[in-house]
């Protein structure tokens, strides 16, 4: 039990799996949710799984929720940080999404693809999405295969600039079969087809002007028309979201609330306390909140935390270009070099100086585990190699390099001094891991500036906002990225020398390092088409390792997805590759 305990408590496995595993042994369920309890590992008043069954659309009044990080865009196809895409997904929706156990399940799609029925070709190359009839986007129209066409011609347009483009790449063509029916045809054999359909789809009657060059100025960018349970009321861009139920909708008797609030901005510990303390507000998203804040603050009695773990990783990156000099106008460009990171010996150096235990003894808790893995889960594409903190190696890896101590204990060599700006979003937890860092890399002769950017700002999706992560304009900088699926491609693709993030394509490519390395490059695109798992999951360690080995990524803590949520609620279903609102339809009170 300990052994499964353990994998439970580094997110390779479910607490719904880790409750299956016992019950094969014959324990029963209250006993291993106690175990899991006694762990720290699930609150002792977890939901049951989903057993209400609705007898009518709408009657529960109003949902008031909290994403301390607002929204700016609504449009998933453009969208480049997880607040955008959550409120996004109020509205749209895929064709199949992930549960807690990385299963795949329908969802506009009215069955999951297999080789079995035929739908999925044996060699790789094309996979039929057979779909729901009765679905209508928000403003009366049919969804239909048309629809599905219409988002890889939107996405796969490189005037576009959907932040979607390195996945629709792969789509040689998507066909209509008939109404209902579409065909994506794959250019190579392609083993994680799913993901294909995991991308929430935008309407083609309402997007197909502003394909291309116009995409940036389409009224539902931020007046979204969704097929989702709510249909908008009100957006105001960084602040608020106001939906409400969508009477057309293509679960029957769903959803339960007659309306959603979501309120942005502010911090996690506010939002954490506006539902765990005065019940103000019904669901808090991303409680980066220390663990003793969130014990604390559940002795109130009023709501609890709920930990989901999948793939999320918090984690350093490290600019291979010079944020500090332009090139036609643009920092970090990539036809720039930076002037010390690229040197192997420094980033061995910044590997060793970041103190993991103490981020997740002193910060995270319950709610991460130290890895030194960039991919953490599923567990047969966790790379088993070590991570380890050392003041005194990373000295020493500085010294043979020829990086000499100055007589103000700042290392420098040819005149060029180890001074580094190191960013990330104002939280507190992340804030203190800034300091965990920057104490060591002091000890170690490297000076360490630390810049805080609001949340909102930080993970914006304007292109105009040079204080993104995506415009990187910095030496080092640290966030967590949700994987999204139980499968690592989309989670790697961003290190490929294809998705460099520029001026050119808008910021939309996610590779924000600009680390470019052809031997990665290989791998990748051999994992794209391998059909074979064990060969498929060995491709993929070794990215990973090459990746966390160079530190062009320095892992820290894999996280779980921490929400509070009120003791009212049930039935949420969440799932640490999704959304937390993915299953929106569902939550009645």
């Amino acid at each position: 039990m300990d052994h499964w305990l353990d994998a439970v408590r580094r997110g390779l496995m479910t607490r719904r799996r880790f409750v299956r595993t016992l019950a094969t042994l014959g324990v029963a369920a209250p006993l291993a949710h106690q175990a899991l309890v006694a762990a720290g590992l699930a609150p002792a008043h977890a939901q049951p799984a989903a057993t209400w069954t609705p007898t009518r659309r709408g009657g529960g009044g109003p949902l008031r929720m909290l994403w301390w990080q607002a929204a700016t865009l609504l449009n998933p196809q453009l969208t480049t940080g997880l607040k955008d895409a959550d409120g996004a997904r109020l509205f749209y929706e895929p064709l199949v999404g992930f549960d807690a156990d990385g299963a795949v399940v329908p969802v506009l799609a009215a069955e999951v693809p297999s080789v079995d029925t035929g739908t999925v070709a044996r060699d790789g190359l094309s996979v039929v999405w057979r779909l729901k009839r009765n679905v209508a986007w928000h403003d009366g129209k049919p969804f239909t295969a048309d629809d599905v066409v219409f988002n890889w011609e939107y996405g796969a347009d490189p005037a576009t600039a959907a932040s979607s483009l390195g996945t629709w790449e792969r789509v040689e063509r998507v066909e209509r079969v008939d109404s209902h029916t579409a065909r994506v045809v794959f250019k190579k054999p392609t083993p994680f087809w799913a993901q294909f359909g995991s991308g929430m789809l935008i309407p083609r009657h309402v997007f197909q002007p502003f394909r291309g060059q116009k995409s940036r100025e389409a009224p539902a960018n931020l007046r979204p028309v969704g097929t989702g349970p709510y249909r908008i009321v009100d957006f105001r861009p960084g602040d608020l979201i106001r939906a409400e139920l969508h009477p057309g909708y293509h679960l029957p008797n769903r959803p339960f609330f007659d309306t959603v609030e979501i309120k942005g901005g502010g911090d996690a510990v506010s939002a954490a306390r506006a539902v765990l303390q005065t019940g103000e507000y019904d669901y808090a998203w991303n409680l980066q909140v220390e663990d003793d804040v969130l014990k604390r603050l559940e002795r109130s009695g009023k709501g609890r935390v709920d930990t989901t773990f999948g793939g999320t990783i918090e984690h350093l990156l490290v600019n291979q270009t010079d944020p500090w000099r332009e090139v036609d106008g643009e920092r970090s460009s990539p036809q720039s070099t930076h002037p010390f990171l690229t040197d192997p010996a420094v980033r061995a150096a910044l590997r060793l100086l970041v103190d993991r235990a103490s981020v997740q003894g002193e910060i995270y808790g319950r709610a991460a585990v130290a890895t030194g893995a960039y991919i953490n889960a599923p567990a047969r594409f966790r790379s088993s190699a070590p991570w380890e903190f050392s003041v005194e190696k990373a000295s020493q890896a500085l010294d043979a390099a020829g990086w000499k101590r100055g007589a103000d204990g700042i290392r420098a060599r040819d005149g060029v001094k180890l001074k580094v700006v190191f960013q990330t979003a104002i939280n507190a937890p992340r804030q203190k891991t800034q300091a965990i860092i920057k104490r060591a890399a002091a000890q170690a002769g490297i000076e360490m500036e630390l810049k805080s950017t609001s949340a909102s700002a930080y993970f914006s999706s304007d292109p105009a906002n040079t204080d993104t992560a995506s415009h990187f304009n910095a030496d080092l900088q640290m966030y967590a990225l949700f994987m999204g699926a139980p499968d690592p491609e989309g989670l790697m693709r961003q290190f490929t020398s294809a998705e460099v993030a520029s001026k050119a394509n808008k910021w939309q490519r996610r590779n924000v390092t600009r680390y470019r390395n052809a031997e990665y490059d290989k791998l990748f695109a051999a994992a794209e088409v391998e059909l074979d798992p064990a060969k498929r999951a060995a491709l993929f360690i070794r990215m990973n390792d090459l990746i966390v080995q160079q530190a062009i990524v320095v892992p820290i803590v894999a996280r779980g997805q921490v929400a509070a949520v009120s003791n009212r609620l049930k039935d949420l279903g969440r799932s640490g590759w999704q959304s937390d609102v993915w299953r929106l339809a569902y939550w009645h009170t």
